[in-house]
């Protein structure tokens, strides 16, 4: 048994998150820079969120090592994990994902090959299949019940690799997630507002029933003490919630959008129809 399941090596995923966070949010900004230059239009708060969906990251992998040599958060190891699962593959990927780093992605590139190509990936079935929102939805919290209701997560402890491996996972999965909810970059197929809203409610039950069933019983391999298990497992609850309504809001929002952009685009054909009957050509 493990009394502290934070895995070894927290000092390499400290230095390379951080680092590969920053070079992300650097040429994100780079490119609206330029963007902007040419005069095209692109909301200066979309480069603020995509910075602070960075920063989540960054924080998420220096968390472990603030812990582990400076001072522990309130509530103990598991709390402080938990934290950073938040971060990781929730926060992070939301504030991203609200960016648009794709839609910037295809203004910037030129006109060509490479824009062909990075289009051809996006329409493709695969990317399809993986950003349907109930495959993404199994990718996410099956991930999770895997990690914490299997010895994975006491691996984590012993093996610097898979602590990499399934950070990987969990940013990667959080990534997929947040994309086939929000649906805000162009993809290959666009859903409505039924089928994502309720893979989002289903998600969002599996995630409380997780979170619930690790207040009451700590992952395979491991122990913690009552207090900071309790704590952890409330803040995942809770912090779940928070993160799946955010997520509802943007949906809504777009889903909203989108709408009202039809309904437009109707009136406007139907005006020109009754103005091409009102004066006929000469």
């Amino acid at each position: 048994m493990h009394e502290h399941a934070m895995h070894t090596g927290p000092g390499t995923l400290a230095l390379v998150v951080p680092i590969a966070a920053a070079v992300g949010a650097a040429l994100y900004i780079g490119a609206a820079v330029r963007l902007r230059r040419r005069g095209d239009a692109w909301p200066w708060w979309r480069d603020a969120s995509v910075t602070a969906g960075a920063g989540a990251v960054a924080a998420a992998a220096v968390l472990p090592l603030v812990t582990a040599t400076v001072s522990p958060l309130p509530g103990g190891p598991f709390t402080a994990h938990m934290t950073g699962h938040l971060l990781v593959g929730m926060v992070g990927p939301l504030l991203v994902v609200l960016g648009r780093p794709v839609t910037l992605l295809l203004r910037t590139v030129p006109v060509g090959h490479a824009r062909t190509g990075l289009l051809r990936v996006l329409h493709s079935r695969p990317a399809a299949l993986l950003t349907g929102p109930a495959v993404a939805a199994v990718l996410d919290m099956g991930g999770l019940w895997v990690l914490y209701r299997t010895p994975l997560f006491a691996a984590m402890h012993d093996d610097v690799l898979v602590a990499t491996v399934v950070h990987l996972h969990v940013f990667a999965a959080g990534m997929l997630f947040t994309v086939a909810i929000c649906h805000l970059d162009p993809l290959r197929r666009r859903y409505g507002l039924v089928h994502p809203a309720v893979v989002l409610l289903l998600a969002g039950a599996a995630h409380s029933v997780l979170a619930k069933s690790l207040y009451a019983q700590a992952p395979p391999g491991t122990t913690f003490d009552a207090s900071d298990l309790e704590a952890g497992a409330q803040l995942m609850y809770y912090g779940g919630d928070a993160v799946g309504l955010a997520l509802a809001v943007v949906l809504a929002v777009r889903w909203y959008g989108e709408a009202g952009r039809v309904r437009e685009r109707h009136f406007r054909s139907r005006d020109i129809r009754l103005s091409a009957r009102t004066f006929p050509p000469v």
